[in-house]
């Protein structure tokens, strides 16, 4: 199963996953059902997590169920810590996450809209370089895993900055190499295959370094970054599928 999972994931157009998934998500909770992993999304139990990753393969990676990632739980553990679930806040979500969707759209304190040019789950299809919202619009704002796929991250930055509210907060999650202090980028390498080698994915357009905090900052964050595995045991990182360490970016204007 898990061989056929990784291929899916490598040959599947993302909009054919995303419909895929619905199905999945209902058949292989009960198959892996069992007692080493945890989603805390939803807190269901399996035996182990799913295989995820285009050129590097991470194991014990995808929640069965909510179809959660490292990343959206490590989210999840956060926004569990903060008001999200109890205050009145305006929150845009962008290429929101099926693992989020519905849950937040229940949320009967949040006014909650989604967006992207090209997701099924998007309330409004929009180019996050030219938002069609007006200045000071959001208490919140979810951007994870979009900006290493956009060519002018700057003006989406600018954008993200313009519609966020004084004193909103936003997560926007980036895969990052650590090892790297700048960022690379290289807009001549286009081809799918190359992108996969450069870049990690086929849809990448950068690798962001340690300088995506700077970044941010330059465009008018505040940035903080979050380690929750501090604050964790060893044995709750594993149980709940975490990357040990994993920053995660938290930004307020």
């Amino acid at each position: 199963m898990k061989k056929f999972i990784v291929l899916l994931l490598n040959t599947l157009p993302r909009e054919w996953l995303i419909r895929l998934s619905y199905l999945a998500k209902t058949i292989l909770p009960l198959l892996l059902k069992g007692n080493n992993f945890t989603d805390p999304i939803d807190n269901r139990k399996y035996r182990y997590f799913l295989p995820y990753g285009y050129e590097k393969i991470r194991q014990n990676a995808l929640s069965p169920g909510t179809l959660s990632l490292e990343r959206h739980r490590l989210m999840w553990l956060y926004l569990k810590q903060t008001n999200f679930f109890t205050a009145k806040l305006k929150v845009l979500h962008f290429a929101p996450e099926q693992c989020f969707y519905s849950l937040f759209k229940q949320l009967k304190n949040l006014d909650y809209t989604t967006t992207d040019l090209y997701s099924p789950l998007a309330d409004i299809k929009a180019d996050i370089c030219n938002l069609p919202f007006k200045n000071n619009s959001f208490d919140v704002i979810f951007c994870n895993h979009v900006l290493e796929h956009i060519v002018d991250d700057k003006k989406a930055m600018q954008e993200l900055y313009r519609i966020l509210k004084p004193n909103g907060w936003g997560i926007f999650q980036i895969p990052i190499d650590e090892k790297r202090e700048e960022t690379y980028e290289d807009f001549s390498i286009i081809n799918k295959e190359d992108r996969k080698k450069y870049f990690g994915q086929y849809d990448h357009v950068r690798v962001y370094g340690n300088d995506y905090y700077q970044k941010l900052a330059d465009i008018g964050f505040a940035v903080e970054k979050i380690n929750l595995s501090t604050k964790l045991t060893p044995e709750e990182v594993q149980r709940f599928g975490l990357q040990k360490n994993e920053i995660l970016p938290l930004v307020s204007k």
